[in-house]
């Protein structure tokens, strides 16, 4: 095993286990941004989420909703603080956002509470120097298809008061979009599977979208990426949305997220394909 390959592992393996990236955000720069944490938008426990700021203050700067993954069983928000720390660094204001999670709750209940932290981000924009109309979802596995579902299905953003044409974009990395059957065991949980309608895939949302950018590994064995990225993405594209969706040669489901954190950027170009798409 090369050294590379040797810190490869190291680093990912936390991430893959759903425990924290602990080892990673510990190698994660301190000073390269301002932070907030545990900012409630709403009244349960779970409903809080992170801030992170640009060292200065731009008016008028994009700000990323992000939710994490976890089969919509686990995660939590500190553990993707690579993540904030490398968009507030490049001058994306970014909010990690935890919501309720299956067992506690199932589909729709996740969703509804990104949409409330949403609607913290445009009432709240402005104060943290952000533009309202720069907001933009960004998600990995879980977490990329809630964020799909806000920008897709109407139903969801509109019970906070919002529509998805209030989007500046949204980001999906490694999102399953096209999953039925389930046969995850967490996500038939999460599902209510079998009593799981159509209307719960996002690929059959796909009729109008928000400017969208999907990313996958062509490694990855979790969610099968031509199925769930290109499939949605090139029915984005022949519904006439502005779209970019693409397969990442040599990354897998975890370093795809991994690889925003500063320590492991070699593996794969996502945080540039991310700014590049933001602007």
């Amino acid at each position: 095993m090369t050294r590379r390959a040797g810190l490869m592992g190291l680093l990912t393996a936390p991430l893959a286990a759903c425990s924290g990236a602990g080892l990673l955000n510990a190698l994660v720069p301190s000073g390269t941004y301002r932070s907030r944490e545990g900012v409630a938008y709403g009244a349960d426990p779970r409903q809080k989420l992170d801030v992170y700021l640009p060292l200065e203050n731009k008016a008028g700067m994009p700000l990323v909703v992000f939710f994490y993954g976890g089969s919509w069983s686990s995660g939590e928000r500190a553990d993707y603080r690579f993540v904030g720390e490398a968009l507030a660094s490049h001058g994306v204001a970014t909010l990690i956002a935890d919501y309720r999670l299956s067992p506690q709750v199932r589909y729709p209940v996740f969703l509804q509470d990104c949409s409330q932290a949403v609607k913290w981000a445009f009432d709240h924009a402005g104060e943290l120097g952000a533009a309202p109309s720069r907001v933009y979802l960004m998600g990995h596995s879980a977490g990329a298809y809630n964020a799909a579902m806000l920008a897709l299905d109407a139903r969801w953003l509109g019970e906070a008061g919002l529509a998805p044409k209030q989007l500046a974009g949204w980001i999906g990395l490694a999102g399953p979009y096209d999953f039925l059957p389930i046969v995850n065991p967490q996500a038939q949980v999460a599902f209510n599977w079998p009593a799981t309608l159509p209307d719960t895939q996002p690929i059959n949302h796909a009729a109008a979208s928000p400017p969208a950018l999907l990313l996958a590994g062509s490694k990855d064995d979790t969610v099968n990426p031509q199925r769930s990225t290109i499939g949605l993405g090139r029915k984005l594209e022949a519904a006439g949305a502005r779209v970019r969706y693409r397969l990442i040669d040599g990354a897998s489901h975890v370093t795809l997220v991994a690889s925003i954190g500063k320590p492991l950027r070699w593996m794969a170009p996502v945080l540039e394909d991310v700014l590049t798409f933001i602007g």
